[in-house]
């Protein structure tokens, strides 16, 4: 689709040269622009970033007179980390409508900021502001920056709408914060409260404000309460500084009396609200305007490398990784993990495991986060002794009534199960919903684990109808309920359930199998072949023991 309209795109432009070969304007064109921007295109929707540049670069022409063109080059640029080059790309263009672009009035807005030049930002955000009814992140973006702007020019607050809803919270808590007033803390602990979503990247923001105050006993206390195991990257690595006393990592990045800080967080939130939405090249345009902002805040590169990885340019991910090092453990390991993942998808799952464990034998004091993501890494791998070592290790660190010591006795369960230490798993499973018992996912494990043994079905079979109750549209929670049915020979309600579950995830091979036993025993066998049939043209069909279902194919249900 994208070829065909290049194809278009250079069939149209060489007839404009053609055409308009007379023109005065067009007597110096030469036809190797068209050729480099061509390229330049194909590279840009590669993500091949270092030819895009250098192919734009050649087709200077085609960037004065067409502003998609000079559009395109101007991200390029940026992407590549160049912002004062992208800043002199759009001052050079001749053409003033060339560069009436969205993009590029807030990259001279952003020039002028940094510059402290906030009359010259606000003249920019005039010409900003014709754009905001396009899109609500232009509508959001430009509606923030004016009342940033009004602050820094003012030194007071402006009216920000409310429509924003947690965005308003999150800009008044830190412009409260740049005119230090009191309510800024107040403001802060009610975002990280915030019943709306994941807010927890704020207490940084909040510990940052309490260290510049002289409250250590204070940060102590409250990241004293952060559970590493269900924490980000930046809220685990906090409560390792606080807790080496490396205050310094923690005020040395940011600071509310910083208009180029307040902007680049700002940029990273709407980096991140583009990422969710998977547009990472926007995503990664406003992340390096943020970088370029606030350079000392270089842990947000951690978005940088992920949009990368899922861009598949996995190359930039690596390079973009290699910014953390061993001084800050939580982000060292981060990188580990995720060069491993690359490992794995460019190479084997042998090498990637390999790499993972060279590298963790060189970290001096691994924490019990590092041990957990140790476990998994194992489990996801089927190394399942290897996994339930670790999770023993973690267990050691956890309070036995945290919800956190709840899901690990579910991990380390499930790895019992899977080398049929039933005693074990059992125990482990029981002893989880004891902490929280209405857990489905645990309910779903154990009761089905339970199904498949035919032990206990008719308690497995309660249980699961409560797991359903709180997760009535999970595939798998539904397939269980079905097979518990089938067990329980009320093949009606057996095939309801499953017939949802199908309908749900179509291309799972268990829950096919499920299916087509059940239209066997409903007498329906031409279709029970037919589902059968299906299980064995299936990729991801390893679950299944194939030679068991050719021979359903071939004598049904015996």
């Amino acid at each position: 689709n994208m070829l065909k309209k290049l194809v278009i795109l250079l069939i149209i432009l060489l007839y404009q040269t053609v055409s308009q070969s007379k023109i005065s304007k067009y007597q110096n064109f030469n036809p190797r622009f068209l050729s480099n921007y061509f390229s330049a295109l194909v590279a840009y929707e590669n993500m091949e970033n270092e030819k895009s540049v250098e192919f734009f670069s050649s087709s200077k022409r085609l960037n004065s007179e067409h502003k998609n063109f000079l559009k395109k080059h101007v991200f390029a640029i940026i992407e590549d980390g160049n912002l004062s080059k992208a800043i002199k790309e759009i001052k050079n263009s001749k053409n003033i409508s060339n560069k009436n672009f969205f993009e590029a009035k807030l990259i001279l807005l952003v020039d002028s900021i940094m510059s402290e030049d906030f009359l010259k930002a606000k003249n920019y955000l005039v010409e900003l502001k014709k754009f905001k009814e396009e899109d609500t992140f232009k509508l959001i973006i430009v509606e923030t920056l004016e009342s940033y702007i009004n602050l820094f020019l003012y030194n007071r607050m402006t009216d920000l709408s409310n429509d924003f809803g947690t965005l308003t919270e999150i800009s008044k808590a830190f412009q409260q914060c740049y005119l230090n007033e009191k309510r800024y803390s107040k403001k802060f602990i009610n975002i990280i409260n915030s019943d709306n979503g994941d807010y927890s990247r704020y207490l940084f923001f909040y510990v940052n404000m309490l260290l510049r105050q002289g409250e250590i006993n204070l940060s102590k206390q409250i990241t004293s309460t952060v559970d590493p195991l269900s924490s980000n990257l930046l809220i685990s690595q906090l409560k390792i500084w606080v807790n080496d006393g490396d205050y310094k990592k923690i005020v040395n990045v940011f600071s509310c009396k910083n208009p180029n800080d307040l902007i680049a967080e700002f940029f990273f939130l709407i980096s991140n609200l583009y990422s969710s939405q998977d547009q990472f090249k926007k995503s990664n345009f406003y992340l390096i305007l943020s970088q370029k902002l606030n350079s000392r805040f270089y842990y947000n590169l951690s978005l940088l490398s992920e949009n990368y990885l899922l861009s598949e340019n996995y190359q930039r991910s690596k390079e973009v990784l290699n910014s953390f090092d061993k001084n800050d453990l939580v982000y060292y390991w981060y990188k580990i993990k995720k060069i491993a993942q690359i490992i794995s998808i460019e190479k084997n799952e042998n090498e990637s495991i390999d790499f993972i464990e060279k590298n963790f034998v060189k970290i001096k004091k691994p924490n019990y986060k590092i041990y957990f993501d140790l476990a998994n890494i194992y489990k996801n791998f089927s190394q399942y002794e290897k996994s339930i070592m670790y999770y023993n290790l973690v267990l050691q660190e956890l309070d036995n009534n945290s919800l956190s010591y709840a899901d690990t006795l579910y991990r380390r369960g499930s790895c019992y199960e899977r080398i049929g230490d039933y005693k074990n798993s059992d125990k482990d499973l029981l002893d989880s919903l004891n902490v929280k018992s209405d857990d489905p996912f645990v309910l779903n494990y154990l009761a089905y684990s339970w199904l498949e043994r035919n032990h206990k079905v008719t308690e497995a079979t309660q249980m699961l109808k409560k797991a359903h109750s709180m997760e009535n549209d999970n595939p798998y929670i539904i397939d269980s309920l079905g097979w518990a049915y089938f067990l329980t020979k009320n093949y009606i309600q057996a095939e309801k359930y499953m017939r949802k579950a199908i309908q749900i995830r179509p291309n799972d091979p268990v829950i096919i199998d499920h299916y087509a036993d059940i239209l066997w025993k409903l007498n329906r066998k031409l279709e029970a072949r037919y589902f059968w049939k299906e299980v064995l043209k299936l990729k991801d069909n390893e679950e299944i023991n194939k030679e068991k279902v050719k021979k359903k194919i071939l004598h049904g249900l015996i």
